[in-house]
C-alpha cells in the first residue's frame, strides 16, 4: 500500500474503534501512486486488500469490521463491486453503505473505508 494522497492518517484508534479512511485501489508504482488497473475489479480487489492491511497493521482483521462505506464512480458498477467484496470477505457481512459519486481521487472506479470494533 502507498502513503495517504492527502493530508489524513490512514485509521485513526478511539478507544475499541478503529476508524478506517476510505481506501482506493492504489499501489506503489515505479513513480509513486498508481491505480492497480483500470477495471472496477482490479481496483475493488486492490482497494479491499489496502483495507485489510490498514486493519492488520493495527492488530485488527475484517472479522472485526462492523460497517463499510463504498463509493462508487458510477452505480452501474454495484454487481460487479458485491462480486468482489463476497470474494475477499467471504461470509462476513458488516453493514454497508453504497453511494456513487461524482468523481474520487486519482479517477479511481471504488473507495471503501471500513469501522472496526475490538471489544
Amino acid at each position: 500500500m502507498s502513503s495517504p494522497i492527502g493530508p489524513y492518517a490512514p485509521a485513526m484508534r478511539a478507544g475499541p474503534w478503529l476508524v478506517c479512511s476510505g481506501q482506493i485501489g492504489v499501489l506503489q508504482g515505479q513513480d509513486g501512486p498508481e491505480l492497480a488497473g483500470d477495471g472496477l475489479e482490479e481496483q475493488a480487489r486492490q482497494a479491499l486488500a489496502n483495507v485489510a492491511e490498514v486493519l492488520s497493521g493495527r492488530g485488527f482483521g475484517w472479522t472485526n469490521v462492523v460497517k463499510t462505506t463504498v463509493f462508487l464512480a458510477g452505480i452501474e458498477h454495484y454487481a460487479a463491486f458485491n462480486d468482489v467484496y463476497r470474494e475477499v470477505l467471504g461470509d462476513h457481512r458488516p453493514a454497508r453503505s453504497v453511494v456513487a459519486v461524482a468523481g474520487l481521487p486519482m479517477g479511481a472506479l471504488v473507495e471503501v473505508e471500513a469501522w472496526a470494533y475490538s471489544g
